[in-house]
């Protein structure tokens, strides 16, 4: 066999529009692997990942190109080159593009030449699709890069293997979802089996607005056979030796278990809190503690993503509010090590009752009484966000959400939420699963985060007496099988009751979605989890004279 080729995959956090503080990760990373021939990082490294509207910036552009150039000359010292994703510029249009530095300059670019245009995903807006890519040389070897979505399609990596590349790297910035880890690996085991090339997945890792990518980057050899994989969820580096015996073989190293579909999950909205937080430079985040299981679980993650001192939570009892509710509040504080004051909304409540009295007048107590409630407690968190430079973190899951079961401007208020995409039935597992696993890395307790009677009690919002959820709405089993049959299903109401379901609470369950979709457009950013999450995943109108239960 001929000398080896030494490749480092450098899986980072970069962040986007920060080219200064993503120049020195990358440069970090080089530092910590001067062996390799070659050193590959994610798509969009430079810029960070998605730079949306920014690459539409003269500026923007102009500064990344800066940085990419002065990046490049350090590339003379004999250490390994680089493969970096920036948005680039030629002719006038603009590119995803990967750019090979080496020998202190730009010795080869790559543009992207399938821009995905569904789901999170907008390139077309903002790039340009380039043409089929030419395999770049590196140290004497053909190197075919793919960037992304170009792996989803035959044509690219089959086109640069026809043209001699010998392996095929594929820097990605590609957003956990249920399932991703699956059809990435598919996809990537099609492409390297149908050409007979190995391939090297190289994705990001950290959380961006609502996207989290989960990292887990990996390497296949000639017949799609796994023979690396690095940690999901965490910055990891890895140098791997290629021997050629005709074509490139990657000398076998260590795969990374992956992870049981509840655990990533609970580490997606750990790793999504914990860098929206940190990037955004906020002190930490306040959230209201009622005693449900909702506020429990978010309050837990809060913990786990930024430790108990980042964590405030205020309990805002009302003469609704229960003696349990008030013991399982303090508990989960006391488990979580977490601050725990209470500001009693009985005060708003008299004197919104007595303001709005002579306007009132003659009209019985209904849900407007209970909103107001609901605002009473937003207005208070709000209140002490300001004052002390908090970020309110909201606690409204996705089953809520989508019936329009959450109130506007008062459990609704905030910054961000980890549950904005997880059913009610999938909290109800997750808060059984933390009680029972430590994630790694996590910042919280070993042990229980909340008492088991939070999680078995009937969900209330308190707003009345002995009220519970169900009382509004089927049960949570059934209400989430309907939902995910039309938002991730896109099923219609046939398909739906087809699949078993009484077509009465069907009807209703649409038509509570489609009302609520005004709501949803004013609620805080939160965690992506599932393949349709409310926002740029699923964009309905709000003004929509559609609908099936006419």
């Amino acid at each position: 066999m001929s000398e080896a080729f030494l490749i480092a995959v450098a899986q980072i956090d970069p962040m986007v529009g920060d080219l200064p503080g993503n120049i020195r990760l990358i440069r970090e990373a080089r530092a910590a692997a001067m062996t390799a021939h070659l050193m590959v990082f994610p798509e969009l490294t430079v810029s960070g990942y998605p730079p949306e509207d920014l690459v539409l910036k003269d500026a923007f552009l102009a500064a990344v190109e800066k940085e990419v150039l002065d990046l490049a000359r350090i590339t003379g010292d004999g250490g390994p080159d680089l493969l970096v994703g920036a948005p680039w510029r030629r002719d006038g249009k603009r590119f995803n593009a990967v750019l090979l530095l080496a020998d202190g300059g730009v010795a080869a670019v790559v543009f992207k030449h399938h821009l995905p245009n569904y789901g999170v995903f907008d390139e077309a807006r903002v790039f340009s699709p380039g043409p089929l890519p030419e395999p770049m040389k590196v140290r004497g070897r053909s190197v075919g890069v793919m960037i992304c979505e170009d792996m989803w399609y035959k044509d690219t990596a089959a086109a640069l293997v026809a043209r001699g590349a010998e392996i095929l790297l594929v820097p990605n910035g590609s957003p956990f979802e249920i399932d991703k880890q699956a059809v990435r690996q598919q996809h990537a085991r099609d492409r390297a089996r149908e050409n007979g090339v190995a391939l090297v997945y190289v994705n990001q890792v950290g959380g961006q607005d609502e996207l989290v990518f989960d990292g887990a980057s990996f390497i296949l050899d000639r017949q799609g056979e796994l023979v690396h994989r690095l940690p999901a969820w965490r910055s990891a580096l890895a140098n791997i030796c290629w021997q050629s015996d005709g074509g490139l073989v990657a000398v076998p190293g260590g795969c990374e278990p992956l992870l049981s579909d509840l655990e990533g999950i609970y580490q997606a909205m750990v790793l999504g809190l914990a860098d929206y937080v940190r990037k955004n430079r906020f002190k930490g985040v306040l959230l209201g503690l009622s005693g449900g299981i909702d506020s429990a679980l978010s309050a837990a993650v809060a913990v786990d993503a930024l430790g108990a001192d980042k964590v405030w939570c205020v309990m805002m009892p009302s003469p609704y509010t229960s003696s349990d509710s008030l013991e399982d509040a303090a508990a989960v504080a006391l488990m979580n090590g977490i601050r725990l004051d209470q500001v009693d909304i009985a005060p708003a409540m008299q004197t919104f009752g007595g303001m709005l009295a002579p306007v009132f007048s003659g009209r019985p107590p209904d849900i407007t009484e209970e909103n107001i409630q609901a605002r009473a407690r937003g207005i208070t968190l709000m209140a002490l966000s300001n004052k002390f430079g908090y970020m309110v973190l909201s606690t409204g899951n996705k089953s809520e959400m989508s019936v329009g079961y959450a109130t506007l401007y008062g459990d609704m208020c905030g910054g961000y939420s980890v549950l904005k995409d997880v059913y009610k039935t999938t909290v109800f597992a997750l808060s059984r699963w933390r009680n029972t696993h430590h994630p790694a890395g996590a910042l919280g307790p070993v042990g229980p985060v909340m008492p088991e009677r939070v999680i078995t009690k009937p969900p209330s919002a308190e707003l009345k007496p002995d009220q519970t959820d169900q009382d509004s709405l089927p049960p949570y089993e059934e209400l989430d099988a309907i939902l995910h049959c039309l938002i991730e299903g896109e099923m219609g109401i046939a398909e739906v009751v087809a699949s078993g379901h009484d077509i009465q609470t069907v009807r209703r369950v649409f038509s509570l979605l489609d009302r609520a979709e005004y709501k949803r457009r004013q609620a805080p950013p939160g965690v992506k989890i599932t393949s349709r999450a409310f926002g740029r995943d699923r964009r309905y109108p709000i003004v929509n004279g559609f609908t099936e239960t006419n």
